[in-house]
C-alpha cells in the first residue's frame, strides 16, 4: 500500500532533500545536489521566491520506506500576472512502481484543480533560473549541477499516466578546439565601432556586483518572450546573487555596454562542477568546499549558464563581442570543452548564435502536461 505524507518538519524536508541518494547511490552520472542548499532553496524565511510562489512537498511510503517525492508548486506572478493557469510540480522522484508516479502526480493534480487550475506541468522548479525537464536521451552522460539527472524509466510513467509532452529541450556541447576566431574578431571589432559598444572585464567579485541586478533586468528584458519565461522580482535578484555568482569566477562573466554605461548584453560561464560534487556527497562541510574550490580554479570544462541580449540588439551582432571575450579568457585557461544548459527547441535565436561552433547534442528532456 502506498501512503503519501506531506513534509512539514525539518527532518522530512531533510527526507525529501535526501531521498534521490537511495535511488541513485549506484549511477555513475548522477549528481547529487548541495543538500544545504537544497534545504535553503525550500526555506520560506530564506528564499523570496516565496513572496510570488508556493510550494509543498510530498513523500511517497510503501511501509516504512519512503518510494518517492515530488513538489506541488504555483508560480502565482505566472497565475495572476500572466493568466497562465498552471500547477507545477518538480522534484519528482519514485522507484519504478507506477502506484507509486501515480499517487504523487494525483497529489498534485488535486492541489491544482483545488486552485482551479487548468493544466499540471512538470518537472518544472519555481522559474527560469531553476532545473527543468525530465532526461529522454543521454543517460550515459555525467549531469550537471543545474540539471536534474534520472532513470530511463521516468519516461514511460509519465506515458502510462496520459501525461502529454509539452516541451522539448536539447543539451549539447563543442570542444573549444571548434571555435574559429575568424568567425567573429573582425564582426566584433566592426560592432563595438557601430554601436558605441564596450565589453568589460572581471578579475575579482566585487567588480562584478555594482552590475547584477542590471543583469537580472535585462534577463527579464531579453526572456520575455519565450514560452516557458516567468519573471525574476527584485527580492529574487538579492538572493540569486548571493546564491550563484560565487560559484562563478569573476572573469567568466562577461557584460557589454553602451556609450552611456546602459547594459545591453552579458553571458555568465560556469565550470563544470560535475566530479567536483559527486565527491562531495552533497556535503561541503568538512571537505566539500575543497573539491569545489579546486574546480572553480583548475576546471578545463565550463558551462555556457546564462546569455542575454537586449532586444534593441538582438540580431545585430552583439554576441560576437562575447564571443570574442571568451575566446580570450578560454584560450588563456587551456579551457577544452564548451558545454550548454538546456534550451528549448523552439528558441531557434539562440541555435544562429551556436552554429559556426558545431555543436552537438548529447542529452534530450522534455516537461509533460495534462489537463486538469
Amino acid at each position: 500500500m502506498i501512503t503519501i505524507k506531506e513534509a512539514i518538519s525539518k527532518k522530512d524536508l531533510k527526507a525529501f532533500v535526501t531521498f534521490p541518494f537511495s535511488i541513485y547511490k549506484n549511477s555513475k552520472y548522477w549528481v547529487p545536489p548541495i543538500i544545504k542548499q537544497e534545504l535553503e532553496t525550500f526555506n520560506k524565511d530564506k528564499n523570496p521566491i516565496f513572496k510570488d510562489a508556493e510550494a509543498r512537498f510530498f513523500l511517497a511510503y510503501k511501509g516504512d520506506n519512503i518510494v518517492g517525492r515530488i513538489a506541488a508548486i504555483i508560480n502565482w506572478l505566472e497565475v495572476d500576472k500572466q493568466n497562465i493557469k498552471k500547477m507545477r510540480f518538480g522534484w519528482f522522484d519514485f522507484i519504478d512502481d507506477k502506484a507509486v508516479s501515480q499517487k504523487l502526480l494525483e497529489t498534485v493534480e488535486n492541489i491544482g484543480r483545488e486552485q482551479k487550475l487548468s493544466y499540471v506541468e512538470g518537472p518544472v522548479g519555481f522559474s527560469n533560473l531553476d532545473k527543468v525537464g525530465v532526461m529522454t536521451e543521454g543517460f550515459d552522460h555525467l549531469a550537471t549541477m543545474i540539471t536534474w539527472y534520472n532513470h530511463p524509466y521516468y519516461i514511460e510513467h509519465y506515458k502510462a499516466l496520459n501525461y502529454q509532452i509539452e516541451k522539448e529541450y536539447s543539451e549539447s556541447k563543442f570542444p573549444f578546439s571548434n571555435v574559429q576566431p575568424e568567425f567573429f574578431i573582425k564582426a566584433q571589432q566592426l560592432i563595438k565601432r557601430r554601436y558605441k559598444l564596450k565589453a568589460l572585464k572581471f578579475t575579482k567579485t566585487e567588480e562584478v556586483m555594482p552590475y547584477v541586478d542590471r543583469m537580472f533586468d535585462l534577463f527579464n528584458e531579453s526572456y520575455a518572450e519565450l514560452s516557458s519565461f516567468v519573471e525574476i522580482t527584485d527580492l529574487q535578484k538579492a538572493y540569486f546573487k548571493k546564491k550563484f555568482i560565487s560559484f562563478v569566477n569573476p572573469e567568466y562573466i562577461k557584460f557589454v555596454v553602451d556609450d552611456k554605461n546602459s547594459l545591453i548584453a552579458f553571458a555568465i560561464v560556469m565550470p563544470r562542477f560535475s566530479e567536483a560534487i559527486q565527491k562531495t556527497k552533497g556535503k561541503l562541510f568538512p571537505f566539500g568546499f575543497t573539491h569545489i574550490l579546486k574546480a572553480k580554479k583548475n576546471s578545463k570544462d565550463v558551462i555556457f549558464y546564462l546569455i542575454g541580449i537586449h532586444p534593441d540588439y538582438q540580431n545585430k551582432g552583439v554576441h560576437a563581442v562575447i564571443f570574442n571575450e571568451y575566446y580570450e579568457t578560454f584560450k588563456e585557461k587551456g579551457i577544452e570543452t564548451c558545454y550548454r544548459t538546456p534550451e528549448l527547441e523552439d528558441n531557434y535565436a539562440i541555435k544562429q548564435i551556436w552554429k559556426h561552433f558545431d555543436p552537438k547534442v548529447y542529452a534530450r528532456r522534455k516537461t509533460f502536461k495534462k489537463d486538469l
